[in-house]
C-alpha cells in the first residue's frame, strides 16, 4: 500500500509503523473474526483472484470501447507496474488470515465467477439462495442514534 494512503486515514503515528503495521492489521482481523465466529457467524473469504492477462485484455477493452472508457484511468498503467509486488502483498495477507473457522476461497476470477461461487455456496449448504446474480453493495442506515454507518453488504438475487 501507499503509504500516503496510510497516513490519509488518520491513524495515530504509532499505528503507521512500516515494520508492525500489516502484522498489526492482520492480527486485528483475525481477532475480529474469531470474535464473530465464538458468536456463531459462518465466513466465508472470497477473493476474486484476475490474471496479469486478464487484466491487460480488460484495460484494452475499456480503451477500445467508448461505454467502457469511463472505467479507465491512467493510474492504471502506473500501478500495473507494482503486479508483482500486489501479489506478495495479497498472498501474505491470505496466509496471515486464513484461519480454520474463517479461510479465504480463491476464485480465478478470469472466467464468470457466479457459477463457481454457487458451487462454494453448496460445500456450506447454503445452496438454497436464489444466485441469479452476485452483486456487491454499500448501503447506508441510520442507528438508533441516527449516525450514519456504512456497511459491505452481500446481496444473492
Amino acid at each position: 500500500m501507499h503509504p500516503e494512503i496510510l497516513r490519509g486515514q488518520g491513524l495515530p503515528d504509532e499505528l503507521l509503523d512500516v515494520e508492525t503495521i500489516w502484522e498489526e492489521r492482520y492480527r486485528s482481523l483475525v481477532d475480529l473474526e474469531r470474535h464473530l465466529y465464538r458468536n456463531g457467524t459462518l465466513i466465508i473469504k472470497i477473493f476474486l483472484h484476475l490474471s496479469k492477462d486478464e487484466q491487460r485484455k480488460r484495460f484494452l477493452e475499456r480503451i477500445d470501447d467508448p461505454d467502457k472508457n469511463w472505467k479507465f484511468s491512467l493510474s492504471d498503467i502506473h500501478e500495473r507496474n507494482y503486479w508483482e509486488d500486489y501479489m506478495k502483498a495479497f498472498e501474505a495477507c491470505l496466509n496471515a488470515t486464513s484461519m480454520h473457522h474463517a479461510p479465504w476461497y480463491v476464485v480465478p476470477a478470469d472466467v464468470p465467477v457466479v457459477s463457481v461461487i454457487k458451487d462454494l455456496l453448496k460445500q456450506f449448504r447454503l445452496d438454497d439462495f436464489c444466485l441469479s446474480e452476485v452483486k456487491f453493495c454499500l448501503t447506508r442506515f441510520n442507528t438508533k442514534k441516527k449516525s450514519q454507518n456504512s456497511r459491505l453488504k452481500l446481496l444473492l438475487d
